[in-house]
């Protein structure tokens, strides 16, 4: 399917469900991001986008389990393993890795985020839609909303693949209800974080479903509370608040972290909520809000990942951000 190149949303439903649109209005950005919307929120790729994805080593993905709980995964494969069908259909060619919950997240007809990010340009696009096909070999999506996302806070790093790994018997997954003291320690640390969310009261409204962002700060912008909850800030973006919008309808959430250098994956199922005033949100530089997640479930992969990353520099957005002062991690 071809669709019209550079056709916008032309749905007369608004491209932002109830949630977004609420807090564009306490932003004061409700008409100028409907306009907005309406011009780059595609329901279907370009093809550049097309292109994009069809390169990519690895993307994230952000799905629902069987009791509503968001989960954000990385699915890779050395060789090509998206491809572009049309302009509405993406067909990927990869299983989740072991012990990931989007072995058992994949289902016919659900709702599902993808978010195709490069680090070592600072370039990324999101689409939401539906599973189409689930195959052994991997599963096909229907695009319901495709757009782009400007480069802020995506630290540069340069993936190289390695070969060992390939064949390595993969580690079994590490089931907790805490974090331990090496979660604690990445969590704390972390310059970069994915978070996945999900709203949909109807099945068959476009501008809902599940959707998966990536978050970038100073290291150290995550803030460990206790042994089941951290804090980070949520910075100035594109002003659509896909990801703050959901939460404020459906607390759910999602979120993974990823050890660059040792390739340990941290994903954690929980509740999130959305801090819009207070001593903390004004102390820490940079900041519109801040949001606080309350871990349910926690999964450890070590050493998952089939590759590594070289750090090469950091977001130049962050100059005027700041971050959390922690000590004993």
């Amino acid at each position: 399917m071809q669709l019209e190149k550079n056709k916008g949303w032309i749905q007369a439903v608004s491209p932002f469900h109830a949630g977004e649109q609420a807090i564009q209005t306490r932003l004061g950005v409700r008409d100028k991001m409907e306009n907005i919307g309406r011009r780059f929120i595609r329901e279907s790729m370009p093809d550049q986008h097309r292109k994009f994805y069809e390169q990519l080593p690895f993307v994230m993905v952000g799905s629902v389990d069987s009791e509503g709980h968001p989960w954000a995964s990385l699915l890779t494969a050395q060789a090509r393993f998206i491809i572009s069908l049309d302009a509405v259909t993406l067909q990927i060619q990869a299983r989740p890795l072991p012990g990931d919950p989007l072995n058992n997240t994949l289902r016919e007809n659900t709702d599902i985020g993808l978010l195709g990010i490069e680090l070592e340009t600072r370039r990324r696009n999101r689409l939401n839609g539906k599973i189409k096909a689930v195959a052994e070999d991997g599963f096909a999506i229907t695009v319901a909303q495709s757009f782009g996302n400007c480069p802020q806070y995506i630290q540069k790093r340069q993936l190289h693949w390695l070969p060992e790994r390939q064949t390595a018997a993969p580690k079994d997954p590490q089931r907790f209800t805490q974090f331990t003291q090496p979660m604690r320690r990445l969590i704390a640390n972390a310059d970069t974080l994915f978070i996945a969310s999900c709203y949909a009261e109807s099945a068959e409204s476009a501008n809902q479903g599940v959707d998966v962002s990536h978050r970038g700060g100073k290291p150290g912008f995550v803030r460990i509370e206790n042994e089941r909850t951290f804090t980070f800030p949520n910075f100035t973006g594109n002003n659509f608040y896909n990801t703050l919008g959901n939460l404020l309808l459906n607390d759910r959430v999602g979120i993974l972290f990823l050890d660059f250098e040792a390739g340990h994956i941290l994903s954690i199922t929980g509740h999130a909520e959305i801090i819009w005033r207070g001593e903390e949100l004004k102390a820490f530089e940079g900041a519109e809000q801040l949001v606080r997640i309350t871990a349910d479930k926690i999964i450890y992969l070590p050493e998952a990942l089939p590759f590594r990353w070289d750090f090469q520099e950091y977001s130049p957005s962050l100059a005027f951000t700041g971050q959390w002062n922690q000590t004993g991690l």
